[in-house]
Parts: C-alpha cells; structure tokens; sequence
C-alpha cells in the first residue's frame, strides 16, 4: 500500500519534503480490531510537532495521520462492533484504557505517533476507538471532525461556560472554526470573540456569526469569561490572560507548543494576567467519549468544515503551508 511516513525528525524549515512516499504491507487486524480503507485524512498541527520532534514518535518511520475517514475493510477476531463497509472515523486516541480519564492515563497511544495513522491506503484500529460517521458529512467535511472538532469540543467543555458567558478563541483555523459553530449551537446567547493576525481569518470569523474579530494583540470590547486558545505559539496565551475577566479561564488546546517566542513569558505580569482568580486549563489529549458524544452533536447543528483537499503525494506541500502560512478552516488529504 501506498504510504507517507515519518522517517526522521528534522525542522520542517529546512526542508520542503519531511515525509517520504513508501510502499508498506497491508495491515491485518488482530483480535479486537478491524482494518480499514482509508478515503481521506486531515492534516493536524500535531503532525508538525512529531516531525519536529516535540511530540517525538517512540519509533520511526512512523505513518502519521489522526482525522481518519475510510470503510472497514476486514474485522478481526471477536471485533463485531462494526460490520465490513461502514463508514467510520478514527481521531488521535488510538487506544486507551476506556475510562473517563483515559486521556490522562500511561496506557494512552496516539493514532500516527505511536501506531501507524491515516497517511495510507490502509490502517487498523481497535474496534472501540472507531466511530461511525452521521450520513450528511461527505469524507472530506468528517474529517477535522475526528480531532479539530473532537478535541475543540473538549477544550469547550473544559471552558466550563454557561450560555451567555462571552467567550474568546485565540487563533483561527482548523480547530477553532468548528468551535465558533459549536458554541452558537450550545450557547446560542453567548457572544464569540476572535483573535487572530489573519485578516483574512478575521473575516471568516466575522462570517461563521463571530461578533468581533481582532488581532492577537488587540483588546476586546469587554473582558471575557473563557478564551480558548488553539495556536502552536506563547504570545496569544500572555494576550489572552490580560482579555479574561476576573475569574475567567483560559483553556489551551495544544499539544505542545513552539518555543519560538517563548521568551515572552518573562512578561508574565501577577497583577495584570493572573490576578483575581483567573484560571488556565490545558487539553491533554481526547478520550473515545468525546469524540464519540461530539458527532451526533455535529450533525444536529449541523457544524460545516471548510477544507482544503490535496493529494496524498502532496502531503509535504500541506504540512508545508501548514507550517508557514495563514490556513482558512481546515487541509485534508485525499487518500483513495
């Protein structure tokens, strides 16, 4: 089968290819699990941190990949959750102990960092971890959905908003585009502020019902109760404190960040960021609850990706783009 993988970890600034087109083996599922045909992929942030190394994978080459659409191809044995031709999706938990702090425990293993992923024409998977897809999504739009909208969805959890609460969301792409939709669908009267250097993002904000869009240093017009922030860097974290209100939290929904501007955080100020009890929570990972709780949600609203489709032989061009420009929703590859 035809593959992408990670064979090394270099800075993607170096080079323009940092996966490499291979041939693998088709994978056969083991007891429990179910094979599956891949149809399309998203490209996450994270894959940037495991070619990059801050989220490193144990072992390489790896096929990386965790916003997984595909058919089940072939079941294992004693996997009977799923039946051979349904269409399903597979996010970054791969596996877990399946309790409700799954996320949190030793045994968490990553989809495409600590197993191969969804860059392939094939993939297994434990049954449990897989999850049917609701019919009104095509496979390019379901795709952010297994972690952009996954995780999103927990990061607003986390946020512990009550509707009517002012909400922010620092950075605006593939994630933080599917949460603008959730909150006006959970909270329809809770108002939406976007932070973002984009203009162009800004717009889009501003079109998906944001009801003010800035850049990432900018103040809003009121202090807010919650900020979400989904960016890779250190500057929107140290804008966002000073936009909370007293007892306001901040949530970051990353898995690891650059350090490119982390010397900024010597401007880490008591009165002006922390004081008046205000709170910061991080997303660790996603648990199979979420993501299985957050797409009947999706469909209900229904929440509209937008995507950008490229190639699988063009990976290295989206990581790229990724990695160095503005991204407007979200890229997904077209596997088969």
């Amino acid at each position: 089968m035809k593959a992408m993988v990670i064979d090394r970890v270099r800075p993607i600034g170096e080079e323009a290819a940092p996966l490499s087109l291979v041939d693998l083996p088709v994978p056969e599922p083991t007891a429990g699990e179910i094979r599956i045909r891949v149809s399309v992929c998203g490209v996450c942030h994270t894959e940037l941190d495991e070619i990059e190394g801050r989220t490193a994978p144990p072992q390489l080459p790896v096929v990386p990949g965790h916003e997984i659409i595909g058919r089940v191809d072939k079941l294992g044995e004693n996997a009977n959750k799923h039946r051979l031709g349904d269409r399903v999706g597979v996010g970054w938990i791969h596996q877990g102990d399946g309790t409700p702090n799954e996320n949190l425990e030793s045994g968490f293993r990553a989809t495409g960092r600590d197993v191969n992923g969804g860059y392939a024409e094939f993939m297994t998977v434990p049954q449990d971890y897989a999850y049917p897809i609701p019919a009104l999504f095509s496979d390019a739009e379901a795709a952010p959905l297994l972690c952009a909208g996954g995780v999103g969805y927990r990061a607003l959890r986390l946020a512990n908003i009550r509707d009517g609460d002012s909400v922010g969301l620092t950075g605006f792409g593939g994630s933080a585009h599917l949460v603008l939709q959730i909150i006006r669908h959970l909270y329809p009267r809770s108002p939406v502020y976007v932070f973002s250097r984009d203009r162009n993002a800004q717009a889009f904000a501003l079109e998906l019902g944001a009801v003010w869009a800035g850049d990432t240093t900018d103040r809003a017009p009121t202090r807010l109760q919650a900020i979400i922030d989904t960016t890779p860097a250190w500057k929107p974290v140290l804008e966002a404190l000073a936009n909370l209100r007293p007892g306001g939290r901040l949530v970051i929904n990353a898995i690891r960040k650059e350090d490119t501007d982390l010397k900024l955080m010597q401007n880490l100020d008591y009165r002006d960021h922390l004081w008046q009890e205000k709170e910061i929570k991080t997303v660790a990972n996603v648990t199979h609850f979420d993501i299985a709780e957050f797409l009947p949600i999706a469909a209900a609203i229904p929440i509209r990706p937008e995507v950008t489709v490229y190639p699988l032989v063009e990976a290295n061009r989206a990581l790229v783009e990724l990695k160095r420009g503005a991204v407007r929703g979200a890229k997904v590859l077209a596997i088969t």
